[in-house]
C-alpha cells in the first residue's frame, strides 16, 4: 500500500504522551493464519525506511499500519473491516472499483488513493482511518455513532494499492501516531512496551502466506489470486511446490525440500539478492518415466533470515 490519504490529508508522525486510547484490531481475521501485517509506519526521516522495531517492514514516507489478505479469493469470499474504537464517522467513500493500482488505472486514482474508506473521530482528537475498502461495502453513514468492533465495509482493492489490505491511519490532532510505538522514541532491539493496541499484536519481520502444489512453475499472479494449486496426476509434466512469501530482504533464504512414496525429489535454496514486499520462489522436477507413482507427497518450505528460522510450513499431497 502506498501513501493513503485522500479524505484528510495526513503529517509526519511526532511523539505523543500514551494516554487512555486503545485500539481493537481494525479487521475480521487472525493475524499469523489468514492475514498479516504487510507494512508499519516509517520513523526513518528521509529516504531510510525504519519499522518500530527498526527492521525495515514499511516504506518510505509510509504513516499507517497494512493488514493484509494473502490472496485476491480471500478479499472476494468477504473480510470485514471493523472500528477500531468507538467514536463518529466524519467522512466516507464508496464506489471505486476495486483495480489496484496499475498503468492502466493511475490516473483515475491521482487525488483519490485511499480509495472506498471511512473516517471517524474519537474523543480527545484521536481520529483513526480506514482506506482500500471493497467497492460497495460500506454500511455507515456520516454522522453516525459507532463502537469498537462495529463493522464498516469490507477489505478491498480500491485506490493506490496492489494487494488486498485495509490501511488504519492513527492520528491525533492532526499529527500521524504509530500505534505500535506512541511516542515516537525509537531504540533498536528495545521496542517500547507501551502501544496503543487492547490486545497485543505479535511483530512479524516476514513470513509465508502460502504454499502448494502444481504441474510447473505458477504464475506470480495465479499465486496472489489464490488460484494457483493444482490437483496433480500421474501424467503431469512436472512436480513443483512454490512458496508465497512476505517481508523479504535481501539475503532471505527460501528451502524447499519434497519427498514422494520412493524418497526425496528436491531439495532446493534460494536466495533474495533484494527487498522484497511480497515474492515467489518454486522448486520441483521433471516426470521421470512411467509417470509419479501412487502415494504420499510431502513438501517442507522454509524461510530463514540470518540463520533464523522466520517461518515454515508442512504440505502434502496423494497422487493415485
Amino acid at each position: 500500500m502506498r501513501a493513503a490519504w485522500l479524505l484528510i490529508l495526513g503529517t509526519s508522525a511526532l511523539p505523543v504522551s500514551a494516554e487512555v486510547f486503545l485500539l481493537a484490531q481494525p479487521i475480521a481475521c487472525r493475524l499469523g493464519e489468514d492475514c498479516f501485517i504487510q507494512q508499519y509506519v516509517d520513523h526513518a526521516p528521509g529516504a531510510a525506511v525504519t519499522d518500530f522495531t527498526c527492521n525495515g517492514l514499511s516504506y518510505d514516507g509510509h504513516t499507517g499500519t497494512d493488514f493484509a489478505l494473502p490472496t485476491l479469493a480471500a478479499m472476494q469470499a468477504g473480510v470485514a473491516v471493523l472500528a477500531a474504537a468507538p467514536g463518529t464517522v466524519t467522512a466516507l467513500r464508496d464506489g471505486m472499483l476495486d483495480t489496484g493500482l496499475t498503468p492502466e488505472t493511475a490516473a483515475g486514482i491521482e487525488g483519490r488513493d485511499c480509495g472506498n474508506g471511512v473516517v471517524i473521530q474519537h474523543e480527545d482528537g484521536w481520529q483513526t482511518q480506514y482506506c482500500h475498502l471493497k467497492q460497495g461495502s460500506v454500511i455507515v453513514r456520516e454522522g453516525q455513532a459507532v463502537a469498537a468492533g462495529d463493522r464498516l465495509g469490507l477489505v478491498g482493492l480500491s485506490g493506490n494499492t496492489e494487494f488486498p489490505h485495509v490501511h488504519l491511519s492513527l492520528r491525533r490532532n492532526g499529527q500521524a501516531v504509530d500505534p505500535f510505538d506512541p511516542d515516537g522514541q525509537i531504540t533498536c532491539g528495545a521496542p517500547d512496551p507501551v502501544t496503543l493496541w487492547d490486545t497485543p499484536i505479535p511483530y512479524a519481520p516476514g513470513g509465508l502466506l502460502g504454499a502448494g502444489f502444481a504441474s510447473a512453475v505458477p504464475d506470480f499472479a495465479a499465486v496472489k489470486a489464490g488460484t494457483a494449486a493444482e490437483v496433480i496426476l500421474r501424467d503431469a509434466p512436472a512436480l513443483v511446490v512454490w512458496g508465497h512469501a512476505f517481508g523479504g530482504r535481501v539475503g532471505d533464504q527460501m528451502r524447499i525440500t519434497l519427498s514422494g512414496p520412493e524418497g526425496p525429489i528436491t531439495d532446493h535454496s534460494d536466495r533474495l539478492d533484494k527487498d522484497q514486499a511480497q515474492f515467489l520462489r518454486a522448486a520441483g522436477r521433471r516426470m521421470r518415466a512411467g509417470g509419479w507413482p501412487a502415494g504420499t507427497y510431502r513438501a517442507l518450505i522454509t524461510l530463514s533470515r540470518d540463520g533464523q528460522m522466520i517461518d515454515t510450513q508442512m504440505i502434502t499431497m496423494q497422487i493415485e
